[in-house]
C-alpha cells in the first residue's frame, strides 16, 4: 500500500511537471498559429494574373493580351482593322493591324499578307526556317518592302499605326513589327494660289510632308541639302523638318532654330502659323519676322544664300528665315525676267508700299490742317467737293477705309466667282451710293481706290496686312497733328524697324550698310552675274555664290 500510494504521489508531481512544461508549449504553438492565421487573411490570394491586372507598358508574348491592350488604348474604333491569322510557314497565331485609309492596301495585301498566309514551299526553305528564328526568318525571306523596324513597347506602336503604318504581333514574339505602308490620299500638286507668276515654274508645296520634301530633293542634287525631323504637338505629334546647306548655313543660325522648335510646347500645330508665332523674335511687332510661301523656288534660293527654311505636315506653306523687309516685297518672278525690266517693278513695289501706308494721312494732313500748302486751284476742287460733306476728315477716311476692308475680306472668304463679283460692284456700288448721299466726298473716293489697289502690288499677304495697318496708325496720327504727326510716325516707324531682329539679322537689311555689295539685290536688282556673293548679314559658311574658273 505504502508503495501505490508513494507512486501515485510520485505521479501527481511527474504529471505537474508535464503539465507546467507542455501547456505553455501548446500555447506558444497556437499563438503561432493564429498569427499565421491572421496574416494568410491580410495577404492577397495568389491567382493567374489577367491581361487587365498586367497594366502593360512593353509588347507581351501573348497576343491575346496586346490585342486586348490595343482595343483599350485606341477604344474599339471602326477604322481600326484587325485581322487575325495563322502563319502560313508555321502555323503560329497573329494579328495584322491597320488604320483604314492611312494605308496603301495592294501594298499592304501583295508585299506582306500573301508572303505571310504563303507555306514553305521548298525543303531549302524549310531548312532556312529551322535554322533562322521567326523574326529573322520574317525580315529576310517574307516581308517584301523596305520600311521594316520593331518596336517593343506600346507608346511607340500605337504611334506609328496611327501615324499610318500597320503593325505585325506574332504570338510568342514580345516585339511588333512596324510596316511602313501609309498611303493615304493626298492632293496634286498644284501651282500655288497666293504667289501667282507669269513666268515661273508651276510648282507648289501640298500638304503631305515627304511630298514637300521631294520637291526639294528633285530641284537640287547637292549632298549638302539636310533635313533634320522635330515633333511638335504634345498630342498630334506633327513632322517637322527643318532644312539647311549645311556647307553654306551659318551653325550658330541652324542651332538657334533647332532650340526654338525644341522649345515650343502646345496641343498641336495645325499650320506652319503657329510654328511662326512662336519662334518670331518680336511678337509686339506689327511686321512678319518669318517669310511663308508656297513656292519651292523660293524655298531653294533662300537656302542657297545660307537661310533655314521649316516644313511642317498638313500644310503647304514652308517658313523661311531669317527674314528683311525687302524680302516681302520681292518675288521670284524677279530673276526669271531681264534685270532692267524687274527693277523698276520692284521700285513700283516700294512706291506702292509708301502709297499704302501714306497716301489716307496726307490728305488727312494737308485738308485738315495744311491747306495753305495746296495749290490754289486744287484746293478749290477740293472744298468744292466737299461742299455739303457732314464729316470731318477722318470720320470720312475711316468710313471708305473701313468699307474698303471688309469688302476685301468678304471677298477672300466668299466662293471665288462670287467673291470676285461682290468685291468689284460692291465697291463700284458703295463708293458712287456714298458720293451722291454726300456722306463722303470724290477725292476721298479716288484716295481711297488709289490706295487699295497700292495694298494690292505686294507680293507677300502677310506684309500687305501689315502696311494695311499702319496705314490707320498713320491716319490717326495726321488726324491729331497734322504733317507733324506724320513726321514723328514715321520717325517712330524707323526706329521700330531698325530695332528689329529676325533670328539676330537685322529686318532692314542690307539698308544698314553693313556690305555694299548686298546693295545689288535690294531696291534695284542689278544683273544675275553681278551676284557673286551671299548675303553677308547671314554670315553663311561658304560666301561666294559661284567660284571664279
Amino acid at each position: 500500500m505504502d508503495t501505490i500510494l508513494s507512486f501515485f504521489s510520485r505521479t501527481d508531481v511527474y504529471m505537474g511537471a508535464l503539465t507546467i512544461l507542455v501547456v505553455p508549449l501548446i500555447f506558444s504553438i497556437c499563438f503561432h498559429k493564429l498569427t499565421e492565421l491572421r496574416k494568410n487573411v491580410n495577404r492577397p490570394r495568389k491567382r493567374s494574373t489577367t491581361c487587365e491586372e498586367k497594366k502593360q507598358v512593353m509588347i507581351s508574348s501573348e497576343l491575346s493580351c496586346n490585342l486586348e491592350h490595343i482595343n483599350t488604348s485606341i477604344g474599339n474604333n471602326s477604322d481600326v482593322t484587325i485581322r487575325r491569322f495563322k502563319l502560313g510557314f508555321e502555323g503560329r497565331d497573329s494579328a495584322l493591324i491597320h488604320i483604314d485609309g492611312l494605308v496603301d492596301k495592294q501594298s499592304l495585301q501583295e508585299s506582306i499578307f500573301l508572303p505571310l498566309m504563303k507555306p514553305v514551299s521548298s525543303k531549302h526553305s524549310f531548312e532556312k526556317l529551322k535554322k533562322a528564328n521567326v523574326k529573322d526568318y520574317l525580315f529576310n525571306h517574307v516581308i517584301g518592302i523596305t520600311d521594316v523596324k520593331e518596336a517593343d513597347d506600346f507608346q511607340t506602336s500605337l504611334k506609328e499605326l496611327l501615324s499610318g503604318s500597320a503593325l505585325l504581333i506574332i504570338d510568342g514574339l514580345n516585339t511588333a513589327i512596324v510596316l511602313g505602308v501609309k498611303g493615304w490620299k493626298t492632293r496634286a500638286i498644284e501651282e500655288p494660289v497666293t504667289e501667282g507668276l507669269v513666268r515661273g515654274p508651276r510648282l507648289g508645296f501640298i500638304e503631305n510632308l515627304r511630298d514637300n520634301t521631294s520637291i526639294l530633293r528633285r530641284l537640287t542634287n547637292d549632298p549638302n541639302l539636310t533635313m533634320l525631323d522635330f515633333e511638335v504637338g504634345e498630342r498630334t505629334k506633327r513632322k517637322l523638318v527643318v532644312v539647311y546647306l549645311k556647307d553654306v548655313a551659318n551653325e550658330s543660325l541652324v542651332e538657334e532654330v533647332k532650340e526654338r522648335i525644341n522649345n515650343i510646347d502646345l496641343d498641336d500645330a495645325p499650320e506652319s502659323g503657329y510654328i511662326e508665332q512662336l519662334i518670331e523674335d518680336n511678337y509686339l511687332s506689327l511686321f512678319p519676322q518669318v517669310q511663308s510661301t508656297e513656292r519651292p523656288d523660293r524655298v531653294m534660293g533662300g537656302l542657297l544664300e545660307g537661310r533655314v527654311s521649316i516644313l511642317l505636315d498638313g500644310t503647304p506653306f514652308a517658313l523661311i528665315l531669317p527674314t528683311t523687309f525687302s524680302m516681302m516685297l520681292q518675288s521670284p518672278e524677279d530673276y526669271y525676267e531681264r534685270w532692267l525690266s524687274m527693277s523698276l517693278i520692284r521700285m513700283l513695289r516700294y512706291g506702292a508700299a509708301m502709297i499704302s501706308i501714306f497716301l489716307p494721312s496726307f490728305y488727312i494732313a494737308f485738308v485738315s490742317f495744311h491747306q495753305g500748302l495746296i495749290p490754289t486751284e486744287l484746293a478749290l476742287a477740293i472744298a468744292s467737293t466737299r461742299d455739303g460733306v457732314p464729316f470731318p476728315t477722318i470720320i470720312e477716311a475711316l468710313i471708305m477705309e473701313v468699307a474698303i476692308e471688309m469688302l476685301r475680306e468678304a471677298g477672300l472668304r466668299l466662293p471665288s466667282p462670287v467673291g470676285q463679283t461682290v468685291g468689284l460692284v460692291g465697291a463700284l456700288i458703295i463708293g458712287e451710293a456714298a458720293v451722291q448721299a454726300g456722306l463722303v466726298s470724290p477725292i476721298m473716293v479716288i484716295v481711297v481706290a488709289t490706295t487699295a489697289i497700292a495694298s494690292f502690288v505686294s507680293p507677300q499677304y502677310g506684309a500687305g496686312i501689315a502696311l494695311r495697318m499702319l496705314r490707320f496708325l498713320a491716319m490717326f496720327s495726321a488726324a491729331v497733328l497734322g504733317l507733324y504727326g506724320i513726321i514723328l510716325f514715321f520717325l517712330a516707324l524707323c526706329i521700330h524697324v531698325v530695332k528689329l531682329r529676325s533670328f539676330g539679322v537685322p529686318y532692314v537689311t542690307p539698308g544698314t550698310l553693313y556690305s555694299v555689295n548686298d546693295l545689288k539685290d535690294f531696291i534695284f536688282r542689278l544683273p544675275l552675274f553681278t551676284m557673286k556673293q551671299r548675303p553677308k548679314e547671314l554670315f553663311p559658311k561658304d560666301l561666294m555664290r559661284r567660284r571664279n574658273r
